[in-house]
C-alpha cells in the first residue's frame, strides 16, 4: 500500500488550489508564504508529480492537480464535517422523523417550539429509513411500531392510530361524507406504501370497486392527491386535522377497525437526555395530547 503524502503538505495543497496563490494560502493559515511553498514543494516530490504551474502572478493547476485537488478537497469538506458532527452543539437536537410526519404535522407545529424554546436549535431527518441514535447522532426519533423496541430505548406513546378515509369535498355529492360501502365502492383509491385498502373493503364486504386506483409511495402524496381530487386516501386522523379543519378534506366514513401501527416518540435510556432534548420531549407529548 502506498504512503500517504504528509498531512501538512497536503493541507498547503488544499488551500492553495483553493487560493491560487501562495501569499493568500499562507495568510490563511497563519504561517510563512515560504513555508506552504516548501510543503507544496515537499509534497509534489513525494508523489512524483508537478501539481502546480508558477507563475508571475500566482499559480494554475496542472491537470493532474486539478484532478487531484478536487479529490483531496472533497476529503478535507468530509474531516470538517466528521469533526463538526462530533462537536457539542449548544441546543441542537436531531430528531429523525418520516417525510409523511415531518410535512403533516411536525412543521406545521413548529412555531409553537419556536415561540416557547427559542434556543432550541431543532433539526429534522426526513427519512423512511430506520435511523441509528448511534451512527447518525440522532437524539429523538417518531416511528410507527410497538413496543418494546429494544432494551437501550425508552418509548412514549405519541398517537393511537386512528384510521379514517379521506377525500376532497368535489369528489363526493354530499357534505356529510355518509357514504354505503357500495358508493364508496365506485370512488378511486389511493394507496401509499402501508395499504391498508384491502383490509378496508373486505371489512366492508366490498368486492367490487372502481378500478380507478392511484399508488404513492408516500402517505403525504397520498393526503395531497386527496385534496387534488385524485380519490379517497386511508390516514391517520392526527396527520389530516388541519386539511379537514380548513375544509380541503372531508372523511368519508364509518370504517370498520382497521389494524395499524401507533405513533411512538423514541429516546435513549444512557446517557440520560440533555436539558434540551428533555424540553423537546415535553414539547412532542404535550401538543399530542
Amino acid at each position: 500500500m502506498a504512503d500517504l503524502p504528509p498531512l501538512n503538505g497536503l493541507r498547503a495543497f488544499d488551500v492553495s488550489g483553493r487560493r491560487l496563490s501562495f501569499r493568500a494560502a499562507a495568510d490563511e493559515m497563519g504561517v510563512t508564504q515560504g513555508a506552504v511553498a516548501q510543503q507544496v514543494r515537499q509534497l509534489e516530490a513525494h508523489l512524483g508529480v508537478i501539481l502546480f504551474d508558477r507563475l508571475p502572478k500566482g499559480l494554475a493547476l496542472t491537470p493532474a492537480g486539478r484532478s487531484y485537488h478536487s479529490r483531496i478537497s472533497s476529503a478535507f469538506d468530509e474531516l470538517r464535517s466528521a469533526t463538526a458532527q462530533l462537536k457539542p452543539e449548544p441546543g441542537k437536537v436531531l430528531i429523525s422523523v418520516t417525510p409523511t410526519f415531518a410535512s403533516k404535522w411536525l412543521i406545521p407545529n413548529l412555531p409553537d417550539l419556536a415561540e416557547k424554546h427559542p434556543d432550541i436549535d431543532l433539526r429534522i431527518l426526513a427519512t423512511e429509513k430506520v435511523s441509528s441514535f448511534h451512527s447518525d447522532g440522532i437524539d429523538l426519533a417518531i416511528r410507527q411500531g410497538e413496543p418494546p423496541f429494544g432494551a437501550a430505548l425508552n418509548a412514549t406513546l405519541l398517537f393511537k392510530r386512528d384510521v379514517i378515509a379521506v377525500a376532497a369535498p368535489s369528489l363526493i355529492d354530499r357534505t356529510d361524507a355518509e357514504l354505503d360501502p357500495k358508493a364508496l365502492s365506485q370512488l378511486p383509491k389511493i394507496h401509499d406504501t402501508h395499504d391498508l385498502w384491502p383490509s378496508v373493503l373486505a371489512g366492508l364486504g366490498i368486492k367490487e370497486q372502481s378500478q380507478r386506483h392511484l399508488r404513492l409511495s408516500q402517505t403525504a402524496l397520498a393526503v395531497d392527491a386527496a385534496i387534488s381530487g385524485q380519490g379517497v386516501a386511508l390516514v391517520n386522523r392526527f396527520l389530516a386535522v388541519r386539511d379537514l379543519d380548513a375544509g380541503k378534506l372531508v372523511e368519508i366514513g364509518p370504517l370498520p377497525a382497521v389494524t395499524a401501527q401507533d405513533f411512538y416518540l423514541l429516546s435513549m435510556r444512557k446517557p440520560a437526555p440533555t436539558a434540551e432534548v428533555n424540553a423537546v420531549m415535553n414539547w412532542l407529548t404535550s401538543q399530542a395530547r
